[in-house]
């Protein structure tokens, strides 16, 4: 793996959370990220937490593609994602966007619902400001930072995110874009597919934002 981390060119300081540095670099004429644990972290592996959670999340397109990662498990390389933070994207939007913002919810909603049934808690959904980025050219969403994932039988992705779409910013970011976002209905509606998690329940949460 040491090799491959030589291959990566132009490595330069990208910025820092609670628990890694990132890096840019170029690598087979792509930009990458790679990912390193912080010295100063009083997390322990979080960085091997999040190799393993994307290797099993990325065969269900979910998470930044992961390219390799060394065997001690102290760093890791993924594709970059060229795009704006969720927030951000929405707020250049138009309500001619309308559609498009309607397909990247729902799209978020299904990789969310995926985690549930996969028994994978990603945290962080409720307010994930920084960890969804939507790709320029696609307007795919990409969730990023899995470092806190973990296996559970309290499954809350969805109604986390639920709780994000019915916050005071969504509803008024939505509304400004011809989004009516209806509250009690969706909380309603989370109650029961919290209950019974099914594609069926996770479609009534989904009617609720149009």
């Amino acid at each position: 793996m040491k090799d491959k981390l030589k291959e990566i060119q132009n490595i330069q300081y990208f910025t820092k959370g609670h628990r890694g540095i990132l890096y840019l670099g170029d690598y087979k004429k792509k930009k990458v990220v790679i990912k390193s644990e912080r010295k100063d972290s009083m997390a322990i592996a979080r960085v091997e937490n999040e190799i393993n959670y994307l290797k099993i999340l990325n065969p269900k397109g979910i998470g930044p593609k992961l390219l390799f990662y060394d065997k001690k498990f102290t760093y890791f390389v993924y594709a970059y994602v060229d795009g704006d933070f969720l927030p951000l994207f929405l707020q250049h939007c138009t309500k001619q966007n309308k559609n498009l913002i309607k397909k990247i919810i729902k799209n978020l909603f299904i990789q969310c619902f995926r985690m549930d049934r996969m028994n994978i808690d990603k945290e962080e959904m409720h307010h994930p400001y920084k960890h969804i980025i939507i790709e320029k050219k696609t307007h795919k969403p990409i969730m990023i930072d899995f470092e806190r994932c973990h296996k559970t039988i309290d499954q809350k992705n969805v109604t986390q995110f639920c709780s994000y779409i019915i916050s005071d910013f969504m509803i008024k970011v939505l509304k400004e874009k011809g989004i009516k976002v209806n509250a009690e209905k969706i909380i309603n509606a989370a109650r029961k597919y919290k209950k019974d998690i099914k594609k069926q329940n996770l479609d009534k949460i989904l009617k609720n934002v149009n």
